[in-house]
């Protein structure tokens, strides 16, 4: 590894959190979910067990400082790029979360775009002492962006041959609530000078778990609350807020899943897999 971060291989974190219904209902509130209450939707787990790093030690971009848990990758952009999900057991309200992380590996690549270096973080979300959720998460980071760009059209693309679908335009009050319920400061997702000036983006970023979050409720308005058992996805591209969003799934041994931009690109790739 030309940075030498082979001695991050294997370092851990343990987190712990309770699953109060105050934070149920500010998720509810944010996603606008409607599933009973007696459930914790998937997906908000990603809400829970967050390290809370002193405002003052926040890097520029908002992000926890590098070279703690994480290696200290010297590229400056960073972003949630996959997961994949095994839900093995539903969470419930009130009870007692407890997470391990361990960095499992590093890889360094050069794409078009330059060097890129993916991080995998495994994470296993235990609940009152039951291993319920276990992800596999990548993180990938890459060089700054050269120049400004635009944004995408919008050209309402054909939805027809999906089944499931929805359409919604994220704002910027779903995105700084979604920010706050996760305890991410990333200046992308709320500070637009920042995003414009900085990250040369032409608008607020919306985040990928949120994407995420959005699919799994697709999921869950056609197959119930708990209907997966497992669940991937991918960001491929940047969406951005005040656009439309287009959440479609089709059915089959697996369920295809995809956000569309606004110019109907693909922005997240996904697939459920049923219980």
């Amino acid at each position: 590894m030309s940075e030498n971060f082979a001695g991050w291989i294997g370092t851990s974190q343990t987190l712990y959190d309770t699953i109060s219904h105050s934070v149920l209902a500010r998720f509810r509130a944010t996603m606008e979910v409607a599933s009973p209450a007696k459930y914790v939707p998937q997906g908000f787990h990603w809400c829970l067990c967050l390290p809370d790093i002193a405002t003052s030690e926040l890097s520029i971009d908002g992000h926890p400082p590098k070279g703690g848990f994480l290696p200290p990758v010297t590229l400056p952009r960073r972003m949630w790029a996959a997961s994949d999900i095994e839900f093995r057991a539903p969470l419930a309200p009130l009870a007692r979360v407890e997470r391990v992380s361990k960095v499992v590996g590093i890889v360094e690549k050069s794409g078009a775009a330059g060097p890129l270096t993916f991080v995998d973080v495994e994470h296993i979300t235990h609940a009152n002492a039951v291993a319920c959720i276990f992800e596999r998460q990548t993180i990938v980071y890459r060089q700054a962006a050269r120049a400004p760009s635009l944004l995408p059209a919008c050209d309402a693309p054909d939805l027809s041959a999906w089944p499931w679908r929805r359409s919604i335009t994220p704002d910027a009050k779903l995105l700084f609530r979604y920010s706050a319920l996760t305890f991410n400061s990333h200046r992308i997702h709320y500070d637009l000078p920042y995003a414009q000036n900085e990250e040369c983006y032409p608008g607020l970023v919306v985040h990928g778990p949120l994407m995420a979050t959005l699919l799994l409720d697709l999921c869950a308005g056609a197959l119930g609350p708990d209907g997966l058992a497992r669940f991937s996805f991918r960001a491929l591209a940047p969406a951005f807020a005040g656009q439309p969003l287009y959440l479609v799934g089709r059915p089959g041994e697996t369920i295809e899943l995809q956000a569309l931009g606004a110019d109907g690109r693909i922005v997240v790739s996904a697939r459920g897999y049923l219980k």
